[in-house]
């Protein structure tokens, strides 16, 4: 359905004189690129909002009111969603300008309309895009079976970095990839490989109901936009045990913690089964965060990388999580079977290579001491 008013629409006085439609205010995405500016917060009783490196900047234009809000969400929204946004008080959408993806959700809070709009680079990421500390990709784009958990806070790049190694294996593998997501951020081509990208709410009616279905579309690969609840995590878990290989994203800031959240998942009566299934499933988890770099604008990626190598698998089974972090420690030397960093020991090499600051390395570190030794290593 078309939209019922132009993104180029002047309806916006952002100052005395001067009048903003919503392509202008995507103006800042063009400019610097979704990798650098990659959220815009519009509220009543604030100028817009931008989230650059990370970071918040709110602008300097005029305050926006509750009229004017929302003659601008009827740029974005079409006559369905804006009812729907009427009547459930928010509504997910997402539309295209010149090559860039842009993903909204409208809400209400006590104030009035909002929008909070994600910029999504329609370009494919690549291996080199990522910046993994280690040559891991290698193993991981190999893989024929297995899961592949790629964690992190909201906008930690999860989603890219799993797209790059997706999209590596649609280049170079004659394969089946089924991607279920919400929504699609990335659009896969390939002459080798054949894609079947689903959408939540649209193609299927969620994740546990699109695995379920999948196991029957004869994948190899399969890539889960998010494990949300028991049901989806089971499935993907099956998937992986049953001979494919499966990619899933996780709200978790470390490795451990994944493999904690995963357990909390289940009743406690459940979880000897589940740690059982991860100590044969699980093939890697990659923990990653997103810091503003030093060196130049914009931001680098800081991983922390386990492998689940047979002492791991041991742990998982006797459900000792807390003593990952140790293995971790030891085994990381860039070789097949080994290749794993701690998060500390991946902050202060970013920092001996120039690209991180120590207080922000410090920041970001989970276990500040464990970090203070890594940097006199």
């Amino acid at each position: 359905m078309d939209k019922k008013r132009s993104i180029e629409e002047k309806l916006y006085a952002v100052s005395e004189g001067k009048k903003y439609g919503v392509r202008d205010l995507l103006a800042s995405f063009f400019r610097h690129g979704a990798s650098r500016v990659t959220d815009l917060h519009l509220k009543v009783g604030l100028a817009p909002t931008y989230r650059v490196d990370g970071k918040l900047k709110v602008t300097s234009a005029t305050p926006l009111d509750p009229e004017t809000l929302m003659l601008l969400l009827e740029c974005v929204l079409d006559e369905a969603e804006l009812k729907t946004f009427e009547e459930r008080r928010s509504v997910d959408s997402s539309f295209v300008v010149e090559g860039m993806q842009f993903r909204i959700n409208c809400f209400h809070d006590r104030k009035g309309p909002a929008l909070a709009l994600r910029a999504l680079d329609l370009k494919t990421p690549t291996i080199e895009d990522i910046g993994f500390p280690n040559r891991v990709w290698e193993d991981i784009v190999n893989l024929q079976q297995g899961l592949v958990l790629v964690t992190g806070s909201t906008g930690a790049g999860k989603s890219t970095t799993i797209a790059a190694m997706v999209n590596h294996i649609a280049q170079t593998r004659p394969l089946h990839i089924i991607t279920l997501e919400d929504p699609i951020e990335y659009l896969f081509e390939s002459e080798t490989a054949m894609i079947s990208q689903r959408a939540i709410g649209r193609d299927v009616l969620s994740y546990a109901r699109g695995l379920r279905d999948c196991l029957r579309e004869d994948p190899d690969v399969i890539f889960v936009g998010e494990m949300t609840d028991q049901e989806s995590a089971t499935w993907t878990l099956t998937a992986a045990e049953t001979g494919h290989l499966v990619f899933s994203g996780l709200h978790t800031r470390d490795a451990a913690g994944t493999v904690t959240r995963l357990l909390d998942m289940y009743p406690p009566t459940r979880h000897e089964e589940v740690a059982n299934q991860l100590s044969h499933g699980l093939r890697y988890i990659l923990a990653q965060k997103l810091l503003p770099r030093s060196d130049k604008p914009g931001r680098v990626v800081a991983m922390e990388i386990l492998n689940n190598t047979f002492a791991v698998a041991n742990l998982l089974r006797q459900i000792k999580p807390d003593q990952i972090y140790s293995l971790m420690q030891t085994q990381v030397a860039d070789v097949p079977g080994q290749r794993m960093r701690t998060i500390e020991h991946s902050l202060a090499e970013l920092v001996r290579k120039g690209m991180l600051s120590p207080h922000e390395a410090e920041r970001a570190a989970n276990h500040a001491a464990t970090f203070a030794d890594a940097m006199m290593m």
